[in-house]
This record gives C-alpha cells, structure tokens and sequence, in this order.
C-alpha cells in the first residue's frame, strides 16, 4: 500500500509520527492508499522551512515571483489531466468535474500572474511643504492554508498561489481523505522553480490544524470547510494573533418565479444540486417555488434527476460519482430515509442504489439522488447542510414570503433567482442576504479577479478569498510620509505639533 508522507523543503518528508490515515478509492470501496498524520513536531519542520525561505521570498523582485507563477500555470495546463485524475481516484467526482476543478483553480495562478498590477501603491506628493506620502502593501510572511476534501486542487490553489506572488510563504494542510490532487500541486510547483521551502505540504488532521492555528510563526490562516470548524478556527488562529479568513458552510437557496422558463430553471436546479454529488458548498440544496410554479417545476426536476447516470468518474457516462466515504454516504441517506416522517414527500429516494454494469463498484460509496417536496424549516433535511444529492423543495406563496425564508437562515453563502423579471431580479439582488448572488444562475461562485466569499455563518473574518480581497488579505498596508529638505531651506529645532501647510 502507498503511503503518502508530507513535501517540506522541496522535497518528500517522510512522517515518523507513527500515525496514518486511509485514503479510499470512494468508487470501490478499496484502500490504495494511507496518509501519514503529522505530529507537532513535523508541522513545526515545516513552519520552519517556511520562516526561513520567507527572508529571501518576501524581497524577491516582481519579475521573479511573476516568471515563476507564468512556468506554474503552463506545468499546470500540461499536467491538468493527471491532476483531474488523482481527483476522481480519491473524490469520486466524474473527470469531466475534476477538469472543471483544475481549470477554475488556475484561474487564480492567472490572477496571481498579474500580481505587479495589484500591488501598485500610492503616492500624494506635497501634502505640506517638500512632504509626499505614499502607500504600500508588504507580505505577511509564512501563511497557513487548510483545504477541505470536496475541492481538493481548486481551493488550495485558491489559497497559495496569490499567498507567494504576494511575497509570502505558506504552509497547505489539505484534507486528509484525498491529499494527493495537493501534494502534486506542489511538486509542480517546484518544478516550476520556486525555492526551497516556499510552499509546503503538511498532511494530517486536528493534530496538524490546532498546531497551525497556535504556531507563534504563522502569521495569517486561510480555511474553507464546515461552520462548526470555521468558528474554531477563528477562535483559535485569532486569540493567538493571526489574521484569519474561515469560509464555512452553506445552505444555498434557489428561488423561481412562476415567470420563469421552468424547464432552464430544471435543468439548473439538476445540475446546481447533484453535480459532484452535492459536496459543493455552493451548491443548490434548497428550491424555493413561488406560486403556481411548484407542481410544473417539481415533476420536470424529477423526471431529469431519475435521468441521471450513476457510476464512477473514470466511467465517461457517467454524470455523477460516489460519495467521499462510507460514512457521510449514510449520514446523507438518513436525511431521506427520514424525510417522511417528518412530513415531507420523498419524490425520488435515491437510497439503496446499485450501479449497473460495474461490478468494481459493489462495495463504492454511491447514493442516488434524491428530491424532496414540501419541506419546512424545522425538518431536519431543511435545517442541517447536508452536503450530499438531496434536493429540497420548499413551497411559498409570494415573493415577500420566499425572501423571508431565505434571509432566515444562519448561513449567507449563496443564492439566485430565476425569472424574466428584470425589475424582480434587481430587487432581489439587493435585499437578499447572502455574499453571492446569481440572476439565472445557479452556482454564483465569481470569476478570479473578484472574490468568493458569504455572509453570515458562511464567512467568519472580514475578508473573502482570492481576487482583490485576497490580495489585502496576504499583505499589509504601510504609509511612509518623507521629507527632503531642499538645499535652500535653513534648519532649526520646532517643538510645535507639526502643522500641514
């Protein structure tokens, strides 16, 4: 069995931590794999050769960290398949979503390429007399990034590629259930040429998080993943003096008019809520259905999620794969299985699903989709992230109504409206209350040169991640006021408060 250990320095490090962790094919069921769990002390290791590359780093010339970045991206265009499949073999998600993962992380490193742009500074000349002042952002040094296991290349490439264009270095703690996508970001990178301890790789679990977020040398923690562990994070990395950008949960709200085009907003709803198996946290798990839009939209979402092709990702048909464990399979399942009970109406179960004509996949970690209708907040499948192919359907009266229902909720991260309403949509975009807002569009997450980030419980921190909040997140401001006296001026001592004039 493989076993996959950290990369510090440039170069594998080898864990004596003694403690490992499985890292499944999700598809079969088997274990390829195992992952070395780091210890205090291998995380120290790698804040060290990160403390010490961040000397030269941090003074590096523009020229240089862009040329890097500019050999990165091409490495990564040359290897995207490789890395779309180390995706499929430890996610699940199909190669065609994998793809889409790499593609939509590069356009961060192409974000990062233009770094020169976004650090320009400032200048006011003579502000007083022979007085300029100017602005400029410098690096925070070493930065610590903790990624989650449903986007195990895109969100670390959310992360260190703009940390390192700005000067820093930085230290991935990637998800322990598929660290492979991560591990071989970085030797590309440094392959690529980036020096000697610019960016490491330490894999492991709370062992390594809690190190990360009291280490004295860490200056600033990225992290993406769940609320519970997000408001930790931010607890923690803050009480001991880190600046901190946690992104959390979700639970995304679609809302469609009876104007709408129902079947657009069908097919969206389909894709939005069962690709990648719903581990998405923009995913759409709840439709909010206006009026007389509910039966129309429900029946058309049902006949094109029994539709869906099921099986694993390296399976070119197929449209959805499995699960990332056994575990959250079943933990998803229950949501259904108990749906009824609690008053709703399980329009398609997707529990106790066996793939056809892949019998590798006997014992892989698959679930059907499932859609559910006339769910209320209270029920368990409305109130809780599920984070798995469970659609929600939720029935409102009015517009007012769906509104209301969607600014209700604790988390803020994303939402859209469907509809041929112009003046609807404008209204709706500026009272709803979450960070990303999409107008016929169902998974809003922004371009790189814009910012993704929600509200409420989805963000904790001030700042989202990537485009230009990420760039004030991994610098810090500095003003420099200067005065050259001019040959002709005469000195003297002046204890007055000095004065602007």
């Amino acid at each position: 069995m493989k076993t996959l250990g950290h990369w510090i320095g440039n170069k594998p490090y080898e864990s004596t931590s003694g403690t490992v962790g499985p890292v499944w094919n999700p598809a079969t069921g088997a274990q390829p794999t195992q992952v070395a769990l780091a210890s205090v002390d291998e995380v120290d290791a790698a804040v060290a050769a990160a403390k010490t590359a961040y000397r030269e780093w941090s003074r590096s010339s523009l020229a240089k960290r862009t040329a890097f970045l500019f050999r990165y991206r091409a490495l990564l265009d040359a290897h995207r398949d490789e890395i779309a499949a180390l995706i499929t073999a430890e996610h699940g998600k199909v190669h065609a979503d994998a793809l889409g993962e790499v593609a939509r992380g590069m356009e961060i490193v192409e974000l990062a390429c233009g770094i020169p742009e976004k650090l320009k500074g400032e200048l006011s000349t003579e502000v007083s007399t022979r007085v300029d002042v100017s602005s400029i952002r410098q690096p925070v040094g070493v930065v610590a990034g903790i990624s989650p296991f449903n986007f195990p290349a895109m969100v670390p490439m959310w992360m260190f590629p703009l940390a390192v264009a700005c000067g820093n270095t930085f230290v991935l703690k990637p998800s322990e259930k598929d660290p492979s996508a991560a591990y071989r970001l970085a030797e590309l990178a440094a392959e690529a040429g980036l020096p000697e301890g610019v960016l490491n790789v330490v894999n492991g679990d709370k062992v390594a998080v809690d190190r990360l977020l009291s280490h004295p040398d860490v200056a600033a923690v990225s992290f993406v993943g769940s609320t519970p562990i997000a408001r930790h994070v931010q607890a923690e990395a803050t009480a001991a003096g880190k600046r901190v950008q946690a992104l959390g949960g979700a639970k995304n709200h679609m809302l469609v008019l009876p104007d709408a085009d129902l079947d657009h907003a069908a097919d969206n709803a389909v894709s939005a809520a069962y690709g990648s198996a719903g581990e998405r946290c923009m995913a759409v798990s709840v439709v909010v259905a206006v009026g007389d839009a509910g039966d129309a939209l429900v029946a058309r979402i049902a006949e094109r999620a029994r539709a869906l092709r099921i099986g694993p990702g390296t399976d070119p048909a197929s449209e959805m794969g499995p699960l990332i464990t056994r575990e959250h399979r079943d933990k998803v399942a229950s949501y259904v299985t108990g749906a009824a009970a609690q008053g709703a109406e399980v329009v398609v179960d997707g529990t106790g699903l066996s793939v056809a004509g892949h019998p590798e996949c006997a014992d892989g970690f698959f679930l059907g989709v499932s859609l559910l209708d006339k769910v209320t907040p209270g029920m368990a499948a409305y109130d809780d992230e599920i984070f798995g192919p469970v659609l929600s359907v939720v029935r409102a009266e009015t517009y007012d109504e769906a509104i209301a229902l969607i600014n209700a909720s604790k988390w803020g991260n994303g939402t859209a409206i469907f509809t041929r309403d112009g003046g609807a949509a404008r209204r709706f975009q500026l009272e709803v209350e979450a960070g990303m807002v999409g107008v016929n569009v169902p998974i809003p997450v922004p371009v790189g040169y814009h910012s993704f980030g929600g509200w409420k419980q989805s963000l904790f921190g001030d700042l989202h991640i990537y485009g230009n909040d990420g760039v004030q997140f991994y610098t810090r401001g500095k003003v420099i006021t200067t005065r050259w006296p001019d040959p002709e001026d005469s000195g003297g001592v002046n204890l007055g408060f000095p004065s602007n004039h």
